[in-house]
C-alpha cells in the first residue's frame, strides 16, 4: 500500500503539477502551484487555438524576441519548480519506510521523471534562446520595404570571404520575386559573368558607365559578379554609404530585370558547409564526376557520380566547382544542393541540431529583412509550399552573355512572373530559360567569343 501510494504521488505530479501536495502535503504550495500550471496550460491552449485560427499572428508572436525572451525564462521556471515538485513528492511518499527494493525503484522512477521533465523543458528553453539570438543577429534592420506591384523581390547573393579574398564577391546572383499574398515565387538566376550590365539613371553607376558596364574604350564588358567589386574600390563616389558593393549590384540587377528590390540576403558559403555539417550532411544524386578545386588550383579528390552523402566541404566543393565545366553547369549544380537541403531539413533534424543551425546561420546569413517583417515572409514561404516554384534563367542560348539584349531578359522575367501568377504549374527552369522566347540565332563570331554558348543550357537542365 505505501509503495503504490508513493508511486501514484509522483505520477500525480507528473500529470498535474502540485496535486500530490494537495492531496498528502503543504496545500497551500499545492493550490498556487495547480493555478500556474493551469495559467501555463490555458496560454498553451489559446496559442494553438490562435495557430488555428490566425496563423499569420501565431508567426508573429513566436518570432517576436520580447515573447521569446519571456518564454525562455518562464520554461526554465517551470522546469526547475517541476523538479522541485517531484522531489517533494517523492518525500511525500515515504520512501525510507519502504523495503530497500521498492525503496530503489521509487528512487529511480523519480530520478527518470526528473530527468524527463527537466531536460524537455530545459531543451525548449534553449531552442528559444537560440531563436532568439539568430534573430536578434541575423535580422537586425529596421527599415521596411513594401511589395512592388504585389511582389516581394529579394536579391539573393552567394558569395565566399574565404581565404585569400577581400570582402565577399557575389558568384551567385539569384532573385526570389514572391506574390505577396499567394507566396508564389518566381526565381531569377543570373550568371556571375554576364556582361555590359546598365545601372538605373540617376545613379553613380550610370554616370561613370552611362552605356553599360565595360571599359573606357568599349572593348571589354565586364562581369555582373565586378560590380560590387569596382564599387567598392571607388567607395568614395557613394559618399556616406555603408556597402556601395551592394548597393551598385542591386541596382544593376534592378535594372537587369525590371524588377524593384524589397529586400537583400547574402549568403556566405563557408557558413553554408557550417549549416550542412550542422544537419549531419545532404544526400544528392550526382551526374557528373566533379572536381574538389578551382579553376587554377591542384585538384584535391573527386566527387563520384551516383547518390552521395555529402558532408559541408563536399557539399560546398559541389555548389562551387567549374574547374571541369562552367558557370551554367554551377548555377544548375546549386539550385541542386538547395533543393535537396529543403527537402532534407526535417523538423526533427531542426529541432535536434537547433544550437548548431543557429550557429552556422548567424555565419551564413547577412539580410536587411527585418525582425518586425519575420512573421511576414514566414508565412508567405508556407503558403509557396503549395504551389511549384518557377524559374527564369538568364542563360546561352536564349541570351548572349557577351552582348545581352537587356529588353528580352526583361521580357523573359515578365513572362516567367505572369506564367507564375495565372497557372497551378508554372514552367520549370528549362522550359522558361529556351521556351519563352524564340532562339536567338548566334553568328560564328558571337560563339568565337562565348564558345559555351552551345550546351549550357542543357548543362543547367540536366545537372539535377
Amino acid at each position: 500500500m505505501q509503495f503504490r501510494r508513493a508511486i501514484v504521488l509522483l505520477v500525480m505530479t507528473l500529470v498535474v503539477p502540485g496535486s500530490a501536495q494537495i492531496a498528502a502535503g503543504n496545500r497551500n504550495v499545492g493550490r498556487v502551484a495547480v493555478r500556474i500550471w493551469a495559467s501555463l496550460l490555458g496560454v498553451t491552449l489559446l496559442g494553438l487555438l490562435v495557430a488555428y485560427l490566425s496563423r499569420s499572428t501565431f508567426l508573429s508572436l513566436v518570432l517576436d524576441q520580447r515573447v521569446l525572451f519571456l518564454g525562455r525564462w518562464i520554461v526554465t521556471a517551470a522546469a526547475i519548480g517541476w523538479v522541485v515538485l517531484l522531489l517533494d513528492a517523492w518525500r511525500l511518499g515515504m520512501p525510507l519506510r519502504l523495503p530497500q527494493r521498492r525503496r530503489l525503484i521509487v528512487t529511480a522512477v523519480n530520478g527518470v521523471l526528473c530527468f524527463a521533465v527537466a531536460g524537455s523543458l530545459l531543451f525548449a528553453a534553449n531552442v528559444l534562446a537560440a531563436q532568439n539570438h539568430l534573430i536578434g543577429t541575423v535580422f537586425a534592420s529596421e527599415e521596411v520595404a513594401d511589395a512592388s506591384d504585389g511582389r516581394y523581390n529579394v536579391l539573393l547573393l552567394g558569395g565566399d570571404s574565404g581565404e585569400g579574398r577581400e570582402g565577399m564577391r557575389p558568384d551567385s546572383i539569384n532573385v526570389a520575386s514572391v506574390d505577396a499574398e499567394s507566396g508564389r515565387t518566381v526565381i531569377v538566376s543570373l550568371p556571375r559573368n554576364l556582361q555590359r550590365v546598365p545601372f538605373p539613371e540617376g545613379t553613380v553607376m550610370h554616370e561613370q558607365f552611362p552605356d553599360g558596364f565595360v571599359s573606357d574604350d568599349e572593348d571589354e564588358g565586364y562581369y555582373l559578379n565586378g560590380v560590387s567589386t569596382w564599387a567598392n574600390d571607388h567607395a568614395d563616389l557613394f559618399g556616406d554609404t555603408a556597402d556601395p558593393g551592394l548597393l551598385a549590384t542591386t541596382q544593376a540587377v534592378e535594372a537587369i530585370t525590371g524588377l524593384k528590390i524589397s529586400y537583400h540576403a547574402s549568403i556566405n558559403m563557408q557558413g553554408f558547409a557550417q549549416l550542412i555539417d550542422a544537419v549531419g550532411g545532404v544526400t544528392l544524386d550526382v551526374k557528373q564526376r566533379t572536381p574538389k578545386s578551382g579553376i587554377t588550383e591542384k585538384t584535391k579528390g573527386w566527387i563520384e557520380v551516383g547518390e552521395q552523402k555529402l558532408n559541408g566541404d563536399e557539399a560546398l566543393w559541389y555548389a562551387r566547382s567549374r574547374k571541369a565545366d562552367n558557370d551554367f553547369a554551377r548555377m544548375g549544380r546549386q539550385k541542386c544542393v538547395m533543393n535537396a537541403m529543403l527537402a532534407q531539413l526535417s523538423p526533427q533534424k531542426v529541432l535536434l541540431n537547433v544550437q548548431d543551425i543557429a550557429k552556422s546561420s548567424a555565419a551564413l546569413l547577412s539580410t536587411d529583412i527585418p525582425a518586425s517583417e519575420l512573421d511576414v515572409f514566414a508565412d508567405l514561404a508556407l503558403k509557396a509550399r503549395s504551389f511549384p516554384v518557377s524559374t527564369v534563367s538568364i542563360v546561352p542560348p536564349a541570351v548572349n552573355t557577351v552582348d545581352p539584349d537587356f529588353p528580352v531578359v526583361r521580357q523573359m522575367v515578365d513572362d516567367a512572373i505572369n506564367a507564375s501568377e495565372g497557372a497551378d504549374e508554372p514552367p520549370s527552369a528549362f522550359e522558361t530559360a529556351t521556351a519563352v522566347l524564340p532562339q536567338p540565332e548566334r553568328s560564328e563570331e558571337e560563339a568565337a567569343a562565348d564558345p559555351t554558348l552551345a550546351n549550357d543550357t542543357a548543362d543547367l537542365a540536366e545537372t539535377c
